[in-house]
């Protein structure tokens, strides 16, 4: 194999942050090459560089030998350079075939959309690469294995023969990655070569070629997935041991903290997205709720922490009656959240992380003084989640947006777990991050479980799902479908059942 791309020292620095430190990576062409680190490691800044987005301090970047100066993403995709984001860009209520020429219309003289011929090249694009989609399917109807090969499908379209790959399995259900990893095969085999970022090391070391290790800001290895193994892998990204969760036994009280029956819920555009839903959640328990997503899980949620209100049944949480409750008093009796999307929902991205410390809880001590937020009592707190939860920061003033994706998510976790929350709404709490960082969260679960929380954890992480959980409930349609004992469930079992199967 030739050398496709090759990363010779490249350097990036941020006011206080050395985001990039003397990279150099060889990729081989046809080959699936991973590349991991923790959170903050640099390998988002490195890929935004290798798509344009970003200009590099020092170094370069060689394609099959000739040097690159990208200005933009549309000079990395005119050098065969594509990224499939691990959020989907897709527009739901367009078909397969508007998503995927969508901003690369092939046009006539006046402008016509030549529709025949981009399907003409679609099809014969998904027939080549065994992607396997029609192009005349509303994005609407399809799931989330299906709209990621839409994705590499407008890569594909624009010409791409390097694909980046963000966190591609994040939201996927065993099968759905099964079936990924055969599709990435048939890329590679045709010539393509895949850049893989990931955080779940088991996968890496199942699809890669090569594996390259990232750890503050530089490579501190590159090796051969036949001659590594999961744990050498964690130790080379961390720089020492990785710590094991330990759930003990389970410290279920007699309670119910909080107790859903019968709810549904239609959304705006008219669908049933809740469909009679009951589930309870004891004192002290951690209850995985489990689903391939856009099964209701985001609007139980939301149900839950009185966002949205329910057409029907009941919700009590922490003994509020959610249905009459405000979000902001049922926040002051004692529940922690952690929102699935941090940057919506968690974060006030322009404002420092000793403000964002105060978000939820400004009504409350220590954050409230009065009518007024406690600034010393914010920033000593912020402080303690720093030291804690190993939140890579210069300091508390900078703002959210300056740290990675996986230290915004440690901050988050670590101003929810404030206070011994009653009851805790943990929702995809380490999606995007690192495995040190994944061990740092899981065993604030667990405390929090010990402490007599009660936890309901929403998670696409399987893995997660049964290493915490004392109770599975699988999600399907709105409804919950099956309860499964995470010591005798096994991933093919919830895989089945996450699609709609009753498992026995």
């Amino acid at each position: 194999m030739t050398k496709v791309i090759e990363i010779i020292g490249i350097g990036k620095k941020y006011p206080g942050v050395v985001a990039n430190d003397n990279v150099n990576i060889s990729i081989e062409g046809g080959s699936i090459h991973a590349i991991i680190g923790e959170n903050g490691a640099g390998k988002s800044t490195l890929m935004k560089i290798l798509f344009g987005l970003v200009k590099p301090d020092s170094g370069s970047i060689r394609v099959r030998g000739e040097e690159l100066n990208l200005k933009s993403p549309q000079d990395a995709i005119a050098k065969g350079i594509g990224m499939v984001h691990q959020h989907f860009m897709l527009a739901d209520n367009a078909t397969v075939l508007e998503n995927v020429i969508l901003g690369s219309e092939p046009t006539g003289a006046l402008g016509t959309i030549h529709y025949a011929a981009a399907r003409e090249k679609l099809t014969e694009i998904s027939q080549r690469y065994g992607l396997e989609i029609d192009p005349d399917q509303l994005v609407a109807s399809l799931g989330v294995g299906e709209r990621q090969r839409v994705e590499i499908a407008k890569v594909l379209f624009r010409g791409a023969e390097i694909l980046i790959l963000d966190e591609p399995t994040a939201v996927l259900v065993p099968q759905e990655v099964d079936e990924l990893f055969s599709n990435l095969k048939g890329l590679t085999s045709n010539g393509l070569t895949i850049i893989f970022i990931s955080h779940k090391l088991d996968e890496v070391l199942q699809i890669a070629d090569d594996i390259t290790v990232m750890r503050r800001g530089t490579t501190v290895a590159n090796v051969h997935p036949k001659e590594t193994s999961k744990k050498a892998l964690a130790e080379y990204m961390i720089g020492g041991a990785l710590p094991e969760p330990h759930p003990g036994e389970s410290s279920r009280g007699s309670d119910k903290a909080l107790k859903v029956e019968g709810v549904s819920f239609t959304d705006h555009d008219g669908r049933k997205v809740i469909n009679e839903l009951s589930l309870d959640i004891f004192s002290g328990e951690i209850v995985g709720l489990a689903g391939v997503e856009g099964n209701g899980q985001s609007e139980l949620i939301e149900l839950i922490m009185g966002l949205v209100k329910a057409d029907s049944g009941s919700i009590e949480i922490v003994g509020l009656d959610a249905s009459v409750a405000t979000t902001r008093q049922i926040r002051d009796a004692g529940v922690g959240y952690i929102p699935q999307d941090r940057h919506r929902d968690g974060l006030l991205l322009g404002a420092s992380l000793w403000e964002n410390r105060v978000l939820g809880h400004q009504g409350t001590a220590p954050m409230a003084d009065g009518l007024w937020v406690n600034k010393s009592a914010a920033k000593s707190d912020s402080e303690r989640i720093v030291s804690e939860f190993d939140v890579r920061t210069p300091s508390i003033n900078v703002a959210a947006h300056a740290l990675s994706g996986g230290n915004q998510q440690k901050f988050i976790v670590g101003r929810e777990m404030a206070g011994a929350p009653k009851v805790l709404i943990a929702a995809q709490p380490t999606r995007g991050v690192d495995v040190g960082a994944q061990a740092i969260i899981w065993n604030h679960l667990i405390e929090a479980r010990r402490n007599g929380a009660a936890v309901l954890l929403v998670s696409a992480d399987l893995d997660e799902i049964f290493k915490l959980s004392d109770r599975i409930a699988v999600i399907f349609r709105g409804e919950i479908t099956n309860y499964l004992d995470p010591k005798k469930a096994t991933p093919e079992t919830l895989g089945m059942a996450m699609t709609g199967e009753k498992i026995a």
